[in-house]
């Protein structure tokens, strides 16, 4: 993600779906922009009470160990206020590359898709977490 302004980090759109996040990344996020959603979504999470957080990664070819860290931080911070987080659509590469870098995403949950991860935040599903739901 590019932003107009090199000094600035490009936002993530955080959209509110009922008492739940949605988070769409696209393409490569920079060190920058993943920071800022960090703080988004943290902010978002204490201004709204919302319950979940359900972040769609089904657009991102890479995932360094940076945005690993800002994901399972994210996690981490929603954990604070009670809410929950599911990365959705992670790719099979991006789940070799993880493992290959021995990154874990603890208090991460995953599902194969946003209806997935949706009705895992809303109780409609058993959890799988840690990184080894469905999808990973």
């Amino acid at each position: 993600m590019s932003s107009p302004h090199p000094s600035r980090a490009a936002a993530v759109p955080v959209l509110a779906l009922g008492e739940t996040l949605l988070v769409t990344l696209q393409g490569e996020p920079h060190d920058g922009t993943a920071e800022r959603l960090q703080q988004d979504v943290t902010h978002r999470i204490a201004r709204s009470g919302a319950i979940g957080v359900a972040i769609d990664i089904s657009g991102v070819d890479v995932v360094d160990s940076f945005l690993g860290r800002v994901l399972a931080e994210i996690a981490a911070n929603a954990r604070l206020p009670a809410a929950r987080t599911v990365v959705v659509g992670m790719r099979p590469a991006v789940a070799i590359t993880l493992a290959e870098l021995g990154l874990t995403l603890p208090g991460l949950t995953t599902a194969l898709d946003v209806e997935q991860g949706m009705d895992l935040l809303t109780g409609n599903r058993p959890a799988a977490s840690d990184g080894r739901g469905r999808g990973t």
